[in-house]
């Protein structure tokens, strides 16, 4: 059963509102349409390397797809979501209650700028925070980050799976593509693809997907913390 988060110091609660507007409908399709065209989500799983006793977070778990199949490919961990759709939770409570993973998979209505271990009823950090194709839909997208990194213990890692700035689209596509996400509240994050690219280091990896179309990043928690002054003037 979803649990209520705390919204304190969250994004206007018209944010929820508003996605359970564009979900309401959307939540019964939504895996059997996005397998389509959210690239890059089943090679972050693959890529994970977690290990048995580790937790898990995804902010923004939607229907718990990614949950369900990281439960799946990765015996032992514990997995939480948090999402700002009560629709959503809906959905991935039914989907996690048939997968026989609620022992499992704990999700709560929550925002992505107020993640923690708490929300969750934990007192330790996470091992992994996931962002899967998320920031492009969160108001706040910097406070998320920032979040995110902070629950994460030093050894952890964050991940993000998101669309690209499409540079390497034929450019019609590109304008048409755009257009067609604004219908869906979706906005390319491009000064946080360039933001990442430039600090690549030890730390942190990014993958780029063929089009500039996505790309794939992980990072310990340091680091992602290190981009916070220059995503804040992004």
């Amino acid at each position: 059963m979803a649990e209520n988060a705390d919204p304190e110091n969250g994004p206007p609660r018209g944010h929820a509102a508003l996605m359970d507007q564009v979900y309401r409908n959307q939540r019964h399709i939504y895996d059997l349409t996005r397998k389509y065209y959210l690239l890059g989500r089943d090679r972050l799983v693959r890529e994970l390397g977690a290990t048995p006793g580790q937790s898990i977070v995804e902010i923004g778990c939607g229907t718990a797809r990614n949950l369900i199949r990281i439960a799946e490919t990765y015996p032992g961990v514990m997995l939480y979501g948090l999402d700002a759709s009560h629709e959503m939770l809906s959905t991935a409570e039914e989907a996690v209650r048939k997968a026989g993973l609620s022992q499992r998979i704990k999700l709560v209505h929550g925002y992505a700028e107020n993640t923690s271990p708490a929300m969750f009823g934990l007192s330790a950090p996470f091992d992994h925070a996931i962002f899967s194709y998320s920031l492009s839909m969160i108001p706040d997208w910097r406070a998320a980050l920032a979040a995110a990194a902070r629950s994460v213990g030093t050894r952890g890692r964050v991940h993000v799976v998101d669309f690209g700035d499409l540079e390497g689209l034929w450019s019609p596509f590109g304008r048409a593509l755009r257009a067609w996400l604004r219908l869906f509240h979706v906005t390319p994050r491009d000064r946080l693809l360039k933001l990442l690219e430039t600090a690549k280091g030890p730390e942190q990896e990014i993958y780029i997907l063929p089009g500039r179309y996505a790309f794939v990043f992980r990072a310990s928690p340091q680091a992602v913390a290190g981009l916070e002054n220059a995503v804040l003037d992004a």
